[in-house]
């Protein structure tokens, strides 16, 4: 990168617009920032579970999953570029399957929580959920890669799951939903 950041303000934003990897410009609100956005608050809120006490094998999932996300924030700052690669979501899988191989079947929904590195998995899995709704959005309007979709989908997924896994390696269980708990 050189010294490419070595300014970190520019007042070109001020006016509410926002320079894109492919040198033009767009709204600070448009749905190709929002989803920026969201792929960012996503890998930040990851970078929070990575303070965690971690399994080493979850801990190098996540830290990869980073790297992924930032690529595809690189993705979406440049309109009809295409970083991500079709294995990308394939790998997910895989984690999916690993993972879910240890849990046993749910027969009732579950509720985010736990334990705090499950807990915070299950807030990554609605952030990562709302990146993918504002990238199918951007999709509509754009050209987005099939990649970069999927594996926002395939990621939610793989969250829920390691939000179960992660309890379970803690010693703990699933929280489960009570219907009419309450009432």
């Amino acid at each position: 990168m050189g010294h490419r950041l070595s300014k970190i303000y520019t007042r070109t934003g001020d006016a509410g617009t926002t320079g894109l990897g492919d040198g033009s410009r767009t709204a600070k609100d448009s749905a190709r920032i929002t989803a920026m956005g969201d792929v960012d608050e996503l890998n930040s809120l990851l970078g929070v579970i990575l303070c965690e006490d971690l399994p080493a094998d979850v801990r190098e999932l996540f830290t990869g999953i980073q790297h992924d996300l930032f690529d595809l924030g690189g993705e979406l700052c440049i309109p009809g570029s295409a970083l991500l690669k079709a294995t990308q979501p394939a790998r997910l899988e895989a984690a999916i399957d690993h993972y879910n191989a240890d849990l046993g079947p749910l027969k009732e929904f579950i509720l985010p929580g736990g334990n705090r590195a499950a807990a915070l998995t299950h807030l990554a899995r609605t952030v990562c959920r709302r990146a993918e709704r504002m990238t199918v959005a951007l999709a509509a309007a754009e050209p987005v890669s099939d990649a970069g979709r999927q594996y926002l989908n395939r990621l939610s997924d793989l969250l829920f799951v390691l939000g179960r896994w992660l309890n379970k390696a803690g010693g703990g269980s699933d929280v489960l939903w009570q219907k009419g708990k309450n009432a």
